[in-house]
């Protein structure tokens, strides 16, 4: 199974076609207020048309009340939700799509809280949207157990390579990058992207390629 790339924070139609293009499985939708990447219900439906069924596309929101949740859902398709904040147990059941629960690193508990949920491993204390790094490979214990995680927190092209090798022998379900791969004003960067892709296929390959008999 490939490691699943998500692009998270896109502002632009234009930067959601060229993350598809060069080989994003998810695009992310930001919807938290004060945030520079939250979108209009405008803005959100551009660059989700324009993704189309080519990514699932992914509305991110933080604390927010369901009124403000429905009204992202009744105008946008999206194939999950993403909580990034201090959402329950059943906040996240009330979902009727699959839904991804941020948490702050590789924290056990609340790895246990969120049976249903696809994890998302972000900074221990920076919180996501600040690209900061962190000591990912406290995420291979995880992995190992079965736990669905997707890593995040200060990747870039540079580093996400070495970042899938240290989590051990069994790959995570899924990359999420923003900041990583930002030009200016936040605006996704193509080359920089692409080089994400790469990066991540290649640290693919060399661990399939360890684990083949013989």
């Amino acid at each position: 199974m490939s490691v699943r790339i998500k692009i998270c924070g896109v502002i632009h139609a234009d930067d959601a076609a060229a993350a598809v293009d060069v080989g994003a499985d998810l695009v992310g939708l930001n919807f938290v207020p004060g945030s520079p990447r939250c979108l209009s219900l405008a803005d959100a439906e551009a660059i989700a048309s324009r993704i189309g069924n080519q990514a699932e596309r992914v509305a991110v929101f933080r604390n927010a009340r369901w009124d403000e949740i429905e009204r992202v859902t009744r105008r946008i398709d999206l194939e999950r939700i993403q909580f990034h904040g201090d959402e329950s147990e059943d906040d996240v059941e009330l979902v009727d799509l699959p839904v991804i629960k941020a948490v702050r690193g590789a924290d056990r508990e609340a790895a246990e809280a969120y049976p249903g949920a696809l994890l998302l491993l972000d900074h221990p204390t920076e919180g996501g949207g600040q690209g900061k790094s962190w000591n990912w490979s406290e995420a291979e214990d995880l992995i190992a157990e079965g736990y669905d995680i997707m890593i995040a927190g200060g990747l870039t092209p540079d580093n996400v390579g070495e970042v899938l090798e240290s989590v051990g022998d069994v790959l995570p379900w899924g990359v999420d990058v923003a900041t990583g791969v930002e030009g200016d004003a936040h605006r996704k960067d193509r080359a920089r992207m692409e080089a994400f892709v790469a990066a991540v296929r290649q640290a693919q390959g060399a661990t399939e390629r360890i684990e083949e008999p013989g």
